[in-house]
């Protein structure tokens, strides 16, 4: 797939960066921002359309040919915990789960190139209700396994939320290298995680992820096959709050998606997925115990502004969380 306004996904100058986005303030934050969710969102929605339009011819051969037994197009299953399994796959989701409060401390904001943003008149928009799952508030995120955009921001996800709590069921899995149409993706084979298998258990926070798309590339639509499916109420979410007015126009309909809690709201990486590139599970979650890593002020930078939102949504706990450093940062969001 091809993107049209090319100028608006460029990567940053030659020369330039993330700390210099940072810098120069707001307009260079959310320019990055649009850069990063830009991309995926053309990807997405070229997509669903390629996915609509063949299943609307498929129901009209359907009708044609009056059968039930007509020849199928064979879809290959994914295997998303390829890369690594046993013991290797224990060792590198012990050591991504369990990066230190010291570690995220210290990086702070770290090289994050956009944050959560509030819904509601404080952040500029109509309030929203709030988004909950038993009694307890909910984050909802939706990706897709070959969106690089989302393998960046699942490693930010996943060591701010084991923060709250943890998770089973993880497998890795590595963005996708070229689409149904045998176009090039951006950051190819980003290695990273799905969600699809996962469950993830806390006392203060439900988490509820949708995979809308493997990375196993389907020809007959030119992008992806089909995964999770989303529930109305979660579909109604995504077409309200992945818009106007809660984002710019020309990122409508981007992914990732994340609602926090109907407080916060982000579309697309919050940090450069370039600082991932070329390196294994076991390399990437190895940095994030090193501070003054590319990966560790990535990574950890945004899961601090992350952490920053949840700790709102739960009134500060815990502690072990929510720390003083954490803190200062949601005057930030």
């Amino acid at each position: 797939m091809t993107f049209p306004h090319g100028s608006a996904g460029d990567p940053p100058s030659e020369g330039s960066t993330p700390e210099d986005h940072i810098a120069a303030g707001p307009t260079r934050r959310e320019q990055a921002r649009r850069q990063v969710a830009h991309r995926a969102n053309v990807r997405v929605r070229l997509t669903l359309a390629a996915v609509a339009i063949v299943a609307v011819v498929a129901v009209v051969v359907a009708v044609v040919i009056a059968t039930t037994n007509g020849p199928k197009t064979p879809v290959k299953a994914t295997t998303p915990n390829s890369g690594l399994s046993g013991t290797a796959l224990a060792t590198v989701v012990a050591q991504l789960t369990s990066v230190p409060a010291a570690a995220f401390d210290q990086v702070g904001a770290g090289t994050a190139l956009a944050h959560p943003d509030v819904i509601g008149p404080a952040g500029g928009t109509p309030a929203a209700p709030a988004l909950t799952l038993a009694g307890k508030p909910e984050l909802l995120y939706m990706g897709a396994e070959f969106c690089p955009y989302c393998a960046a921001e699942r490693w930010a996800i996943i060591t701010a939320l084991s923060r709250f709590g943890t998770f089973t069921g993880l497998a890795s899995i590595k963005s996708a290298t070229t689409d149904g149409a045998g176009s090039q993706e951006p950051f190819p084979a980003t290695s990273t995680w799905t969600f699809r298998n996962a469950t993830y258990t806390s006392s203060f926070l439900a988490f509820t992820p949708v995979e809308l798309f493997t990375n196993i590339p389907d020809q007959q639509t030119g992008g992806y096959t089909t995964l999770q499916t989303p529930t109305a109420a979660q579909q109604a979410l995504l077409s309200k709050y992945d818009a106007p007015p809660y984002i710019p126009s020309q990122d409508q309909g981007a992914i990732p998606f994340i609602d926090y809690g109907g407080k916060f709201l982000s579309v697309g990486a919050t940090y450069d997925p370039t600082v991932l590139q070329g390196l294994s599970w076991a390399q990437i979650s190895t940095d994030l115990h090193n501070p003054a890593s590319p990966v560790a002020k990535g990574v950890l930078g945004a899961a601090n502004l992350m952490t920053a939102a949840l700790c709102e949504l739960t009134g500060g706990q815990p502690a072990t969380a929510c720390t003083a450093t954490v803190r200062s940062l949601e005057s930030r969001l």
